[in-house]
């Protein structure tokens, strides 16, 4: 039995969570820094660095009080090594080695994107391994075929924009706040369909590569060729979803074929989107596969998905009591997998 501290600062969202190997997720907290970034349209990295310097802690504080452990009780610390913001990324490192060094207990550098693409464990039902995992967090969108813990094979990704991308730069082009994803979808829910036909790129490109950087440029011209009416602002918030979605979902399919699999599991902030969800469900249920999603708290950043990959890390007999650190901002994950 082992109980594992999870700290997650790879961008602008604080997580800090308690993983027990027996009794599961203990508890879980999260500070975002949205209102803060949403002043300068997007992320700061000064100031997100500051911010988790400024939350590390009290948060670390906070979660041992809500499952009623004392420092003493843990057993080893898990951290976001990256990808992520440089700075962002060595708070979070610091605050981890520096901790586990004055308990005397191990450390385990955890990839921010297998926390992702492991995350749809935490939920029940739980798939099993072999799955393909359709990963779509942040500048990321992939598809990965998955045999095990750290056994990840890239099937296909993103040439140019990521799906979150594309929708946080639809979402400013049509005047939306930052973070704009989860606001184009909310207007895209009383938008039109069909009004205004967007490209899918790559559709048929016969591989299960993404490119989605076209489609930003098609918006912008529908944009600037049409009045900003609410319902026309919804109604192109409806395309631009329609058009992201239908790649994401002919892709998974393709990957689905491919492999010969037949379980699909979804990670990272896109999978919160409901349409997606929907249209998932529904080829599920056409196409004789099963579908896994995260619980939505945890399809964003968080700290519960960094304490569950320390846990199953440590049972490959990761931990290191090495307490010198380092962090990877550029971390691919295919180099990471052992795999290769």
């Amino acid at each position: 039995m082992k109980l594992i501290l999870g700290i997650e600062s790879s961008c602008d969202e604080t997580g800090i969570a308690l993983y027990h190997t027996e009794r599961g997720l203990l508890a879980h907290t999260l500070h975002s820094q949205i209102a803060m970034h949403n002043e300068y349209g997007g992320v700061v990295p000064e100031l997100a660095s500051r911010d988790h310097v400024r939350y590390a802690l009290p948060l670390v504080r906070e979660v041992m009080k809500q499952a009623s452990c004392t420092l003493g009780d843990i057993d080893t610390i898990a951290f976001t090594q990256g990808p992520g913001l440089s700075g962002a990324l060595l708070v979070g490192a610091s605050v981890a080695c520096s901790l586990a060094y004055a308990l005397n207990i191990p450390t385990i550098a955890v990839h921010h994107l297998e926390g992702h693409l492991l995350s749809p464990l935490l939920s029940d039902p739980a798939p099993e391994f072999p799955f393909v995992a359709l990963l779509v967090s942040g500048g990321h969108t992939q598809l990965m075929r998955v045999d095990g813990v750290g056994l990840y094979t890239l099937l296909g990704e993103t040439l140019d924009d990521a799906a979150g991308e594309a929708f946080d730069k639809s979402a400013k082009l049509l005047g939306l706040d930052y973070p704009g994803g989860a606001l184009l979808s909310k207007l895209a829910q009383h938008g039109s369909p069909g009004r205004f036909k967007l490209p899918r790129p790559m559709l048929h490109s016969g591989d299960l590569d993404f490119s989605f950087s076209g489609l930003k440029t098609a918006i912008l011209l529908v944009v600037q060729k049409n009045a900003q009416d609410e319902q026309t602002r919804a109604d192109i918030a409806r395309a631009a979803q329609d058009a992201i979605v239908e790649v994401l979902v002919k892709k998974s399919l393709s990957a689905l074929k491919l492999t010969g699999l037949k379980q699909l599991v979804i990670a990272g902030g896109v999978g919160a989107n409901q349409a997606l969800r929907a249209q998932l469900n529904q080829a599920a249920q056409q196409h004789s596969f099963k579908v896994f999603y995260p619980d939505l708290e945890f399809c964003t950043d968080n700290g519960a998905m960094i304490a569950f990959a320390g846990a199953l890390r440590m049972q490959q007999h990761e931990a290191q009591r090495d307490y010198r650190f380092n962090v990877k901002p550029r971390w691919d994950l295919q180099q990471f997998s052992q795999a290769d």
